[in-house]
């Protein structure tokens, strides 16, 4: 399970982002670790199947000890791109390709085992006894810790539950993307004890100009004010407050809003505080 609260996710570090150099990422990755976030969200995709490998190599030259932190890292979806031969965008859940595409990852990563293994989106044509058998043998020759999937809906889960248990659902969620609230999601985690993590914690607030995100920020400027933090910070509480204990996985690669970020851990947002930032999202008093 996730070592910090707040995940560092590495889907921009590379070729689809900031394109770090190896120093430029070991830089980061000693960085994160030193302020207490010391798990790692990658996927085999990531970067057209390149990010892996760059940051492997990076966290070699980082001279951190394996222990020390916790990875994260997904398959399934297969990318049209220069890396593989795909006529088109697709999942492939087979017993030998779970298999493999883990320990192409433990080879990316430098590393013997896998902390988590989600499987990255659900595919209609999943065979659970298949993934039940792949994750199996994973678990029993150590390559991964613990297993669960990314994205899924809970008959999904369930699905896939009923022949292995599932201990995380990666889903996402924000102040303006909340189903998982209203489709039983989090009721699932919280009833299972599951882990919740969540990509794009701050939704759209900051990236669209619509009628919701202008309610929002009107709010979350008082808010702000009164815990005297940044609006990212309050965003980040208000993940934080649910019961489900949500781990956000942020995206950015600027230090000082990571370390912002992190605040967000010692912020507790009074009841009605929340409430009146889930109004401001919805437009409309609850029911």
């Amino acid at each position: 399970m996730p070592k910090s609260e707040i995940i560092i996710g590495c889907m921009s570090w590379g070729k689809w982002g900031k394109q770090f150099s190896t120093k430029e990422q070991v830089d980061m990755i000693q960085f994160c670790v030193e302020n207490g976030n010391s798990t790692f969200d990658h996927a085999d995709i990531y970067g057209d199947y390149s990010t892996e490998a760059e940051f492997g190599k990076a966290f070699v030259e980082s001279k951190i000890a394996r222990e020390e932190i916790n990875l994260v890292s997904k398959c399934g979806i297969q990318l049209v791109g220069e890396a593989r031969d795909n006529k088109v965008k697709h999942y492939n859940y087979s017993k030998e390709y779970i298999i493999k595409s883990v320990e192409q990852s433990l080879k990316n990563l430098k590393t013997d085992y896998l902390d988590t293994f989600l499987l990255h989106r659900p595919s209609p044509l999943m065979q659970p006894n298949e993934i039940a058998e792949a994750i199996s043998e994973l678990q029993k020759s150590g390559k991964i810790r613990n297993f669960g999937v990314s994205n899924f809906t809970p008959s999904q889960v369930d699905l896939i539950a009923d022949k292995i248990p599932v201990s995380i659902n990666q889903i996402e969620f924000s102040l303006t993307h909340h189903i998982a609230m209203q489709n039983g999601s989090l009721d699932q985690m919280l009833q299972k004890s599951m882990q919740p993590m969540c990509w794009s914690p701050l939704g759209s607030v900051f990236r669209h100009e619509t009628p919701q995100s202008l309610r929002i920020k009107e709010v979350l400027k008082v808010v702000s004010e009164k815990y005297n933090v940044t609006e990212d910070v309050i965003l980040l509480s208000w993940i934080l407050k649910h019961p489900a204990k949500i781990s956000p996985v942020i995206g950015t690669t600027n230090k000082e809003r990571i370390l912002n970020a992190n605040k967000a851990t010692s912020i507790e947002l009074e009841l009605q505080d929340w409430f009146l930032l889930l109004e401001a999202s919805i437009g409309e008093e609850m029911p």
